[in-house]
C-alpha cells in the first residue's frame, strides 16, 4: 500500500502554536477574486486555507455559504477554472491549500482526474463531508495517496469515540470537528457542547483537531484552542465578502481575528 508523504498541510501542524484557517468560496464573489483573496490570506498570519468548491445542494451549509455558492456558480465558476485559476498559485504563495466541497460534482468530473489536478496545482488536502468512510477505504483510498492528498474528515457531537478513532485512524492532515449541530453559521455562539469539546480535548487522536462552525471572532477562535489545535472561521468570512472584494476591509477583519 502507498503510504501519505509529507505535505505543506502536515507540515505546518508539526509546528509549536495553535492554528487558523479560513473558509471561503471560489469564485466569490466575482469569478477572477479567488487568487486575490488566496494571495491576501496568504500575507496574514493565517496558517491554511480551505476553499469551497460551489455545489448547487450543499447540505451542510447555512444561508450565507449558500448564497456564495449560487453566486459563484452564477458567475460561471466551474471546477475546472479553478484548477486554471490555481495553477501558477505555488510560484506565489506556501500555505497549505484544502478544497472543501460536495462529492456529487467531484465525482461527475472523474475523481481520479480530480485528484491529478489537485496535486498538479498544489493541493495539500481534500475534505468531502459526504463522501462516506466505507466508501473512502474500498474505492478512493488509493486516489488520495497517489497524488499526496491529505483525506479530511468531519466529526460532530453524535460521533462516537470507537467511530471517532477509525476516522482519525483513515484520515491525514487534520480531523474536521464540528463546534455543534447547526449549519455553517447556523447559531449565534459556540460552546453549548461543553460535554463533546471536553471529550475532544481528552480523547488520544493521530492527528490534529480543527474546530470549525459558527465560530466568528477572536474570542471564538481563543474559546476553540482551549478544546482543539486549530479553528476555522468561515461563514464570518464570507459576510465580509458580500459587498465585493474589499482589501482594506478584508485585512481589518483578519486583524480583529489574530
Amino acid at each position: 500500500m502507498i503510504k501519505f508523504k509529507e505535505n505543506r498541510l502536515k507540515a505546518i501542524f508539526q509546528n509549536a502554536g495553535k492554528k487558523l484557517s479560513i473558509y471561503f468560496t471560489a469564485g466569490y464573489p466575482d469569478l477572477y477574486d479567488t487568487i486575490p483573496i488566496l494571495e491576501l490570506l496568504a500575507k496574514s498570519n493565517v496558517d491554511f486555507v480551505e476553499i469551497g468548491i460551489p455545489f448547487s445542494d450543499s447540505v451542510m451549509d447555512g444561508e450565507v455559504i449558500l448564497n456564495s455558492h449560487k453566486v459563484a456558480l452564477e458567475n460561471g465558476m466551474t471546477i475546472d477554472i479553478l484548477f486554471d485559476q490555481l495553477e501558477k498559485i505555488r510560484k506565489k504563495i506556501s500555505i497549505p491549500i484544502v478544497l472543501m466541497g460536495s462529492m456529487n460534482p467531484v465525482y461527475q468530473y472523474c475523481f481520479e482526474e480530480f485528484c491529478r489536478r489537485c496535486h498538479e496545482v498544489g493541493v495539500d488536502g481534500l475534505l468531502l463531508p459526504d463522501l462516506p468512510l466505507d466508501d473512502y477505504e474500498k474505492y478512493y483510498r488509493s486516489s488520495y495517496q497517489q497524488k499526496n492528498l491529505a483525506p479530511i474528515f468531519m466529526i460532530s457531537p453524535q460521533t462516537s469515540n470507537e467511530r471517532m478513532s477509525r476516522i482519525d485512524a483513515l484520515g491525514e492532515g487534520f480531523l474536521y470537528a464540528l463546534s455543534g449541530n447547526s449549519t455553517t453559521g447556523g447559531s449565534s455562539e459556540i460552546g453549548k457542547s461543553s460535554d463533546y469539546l471536553t471529550n475532544l480535548s481528552n480523547h488520544t487522536f493521530r492527528n490534529p483537531v480543527v474546530l470549525g462552525f459558527n465560530i466568528k471572532t477572536k474570542e471564538d477562535i481563543q474559546f476553540a484552542h482551549e478544546f482543539a489545535d486549530g479553528a476555522i472561521v468561515g461563514s464570518a468570512f464570507v459576510k465580509i465578502l458580500k459587498d465585493g472584494f474589499d482589501k482594506t476591509r478584508i485585512e481589518h477583519f483578519l486583524k480583529q481575528l489574530i
